[in-house]
């Protein structure tokens, strides 16, 4: 068989991936999309044939060079909320942070609890600048009353199924969801928030919530729902995924539950680990209200602990896009939710890898190569003959985020006017740069 000649060569970066054990100063050659061959640099590649003639080559000298970043919670808001985000809109979002591929909740309209959906999105993601895979609904209408046609899900590609934005108040029909979800192999996503404790709330319940007169979400009702989903994923075997870890009792509560042997994971959001409820303060920000709340500095450093220990194996943005209308109103009438994508690299590198929480390898397995695993996505890794998914990252630009900068539609960030290091340079997906920093 014919060597590959390359089409594209990445030159002299420091190629850093988990999957590998790989942190070197390489070279990448990519051909027809996939990764033909990693070599150190100054090393002779196994196809000399039209090397600078044929290829076209990135020099990423002092840049950090990983495998596509994954990002295994994002809303896209298409179908029906096309105001906020389209699949389109997202996935351009997506690839100026860094990630090539994205999973999307299933909380738009309809719902994705069907395989017709499934298969919209899919169609309309083919043409997209990210890799879109779906998580389908556990509950039609994500209700919570009656069980999705979980088995058409999957059969139609769903990898997870969640209610996301809604816990699933019932323990008999969560029970016969992990039940049906263990017979398919994928995991369910927990939104664990008990909504009889958090009914009416839009902030932490705390002395910050208090001062400022506003109904709370007490830590309580995030720490009862993730041990209620930890004690039945034990019961049936199935496995749980807890999203958007945000107190210290549910860090502790994965934490024990691991060391127990039960087949838990679970994620942090960037605002979770960056702010605190505080920041609320006298402005009412409302793009500082989210589900679940900003919490206080203990319950930031619970998280930030869970991510040096393990407990929390990914990093997810939690992208959730409202327009400018929805937000622009009482702290407590806006909906929940922050866009993520852009700034969810720039958060990672600021909070946690600059103040030494984590290395450059902690955090990249984070956003690669483990929510590949919990979900059992393609990609993750940069081994040859897998797809050219490929972040470059130039670890010492400082920029700041600017709202007019944002490919996002939607513009609902609190982190606006925030001076952030590490910035994306070029995002690959299966070899085709679709996206490059303009200066």
């Amino acid at each position: 068989m014919a060597e590959r000649k390359p089409d594209l060569i990445l030159k002299g970066g420091r190629v850093i991936d988990p999957a590998l054990g790989f942190g070197k100063e390489a070279d990448i050659y990519v051909a027809d999309g996939k990764i033909i061959e990693i070599l150190k640099s100054g090393g002779t590649p196994k196809n000399t044939t039209g090397l600078g003639t044929d290829a076209e080559v990135l020099d990423v000298s002092g840049m950090i060079v990983t495998p596509g970043l994954i990002d295994m919670h994002v809303h896209l808001r298409e179908p029906g909320h096309e105001h906020k985000e389209t699949i389109l809109t997202g996935c351009r979002a997506a690839a100026a942070g860094g990630f090539t591929t994205v999973c999307c909740m299933p909380n738009t309209y309809p719902t994705i609890d069907n395989q017709e959906t499934v298969q919209f999105v899919q169609g309309r993601a083919e043409k997209a600048d990210a890799r879109v895979f779906v998580v389908g609904a556990v509950t039609k209408m994500l209700r919570g009353e009656e069980l999705s046609e979980i088995g058409d899900l999957v059969k139609s590609g769903a990898v997870a199924i969640t209610d996301d934005g809604h816990f699933v108040q019932n323990p008999e029909i969560m029970r016969r969801a992990l039940e049906y979800a263990r017979m398919f192999n994928i995991p369910i996503i927990s939104h664990a928030e008990d909504e009889f404790l958090c009914a009416g709330g839009v902030m932490n319940e705390s002395f910050e919530g208090s001062r400022l007169g506003l109904k709370g979400r007490p830590a309580v009702a995030e720490e009862i729902a993730v041990l209620r989903d930890i004690k039945l994923s034990q019961f049936v075997g199935g496995r749980l995924h807890i999203a958007h870890v945000s107190t210290a009792g549910a860090v502790e509560a994965v934490r024990q539950a691991k060391s127990d042997g039960i087949a838990v994971t679970a994620e942090a959001a960037p605002h979770h680990f960056s702010l605190t409820d505080d920041a609320i303060g006298d402005a009412f920000n409302t793009n500082l209200r989210v589900n679940p709340p900003l919490r206080t500095r203990n319950d930031v450093e619970a998280v930030i602990k869970g991510l040096i220990d393990g407990t929390i194996d990914c990093i997810a943005s939690d992208h959730a896009p409202h327009s400018e209308e929805e937000k622009e109103v009482e702290f407590d009438m806006a909906p929940p939710g922050m866009i993520g994508l852009e700034t969810t690299l720039g958060l990672v590198k600021t909070n946690l890898i600059d103040k030494g929480y984590l290395s450059w390898a902690d955090a990249i397995r984070k956003m690669t190569i483990n929510p590949a695993r919990v979900l059992k996505l393609p990609g993750g890794t940069l081994e040859e003959n897998s797809a050219a998914d490929i972040t470059v990252i130039n670890p010492d630009l400082d920029w700041v985020v600017q709202k007019d900068k944002f490919r996002s539609k939607s513009k609902n960030s609190p982190f606006i006017g925030w001076k952030l290091s590490a910035r994306v340079i070029y995002t690959i997906l299966g070899g085709r740069v679709v996206y490059r920093l303009q200066s």
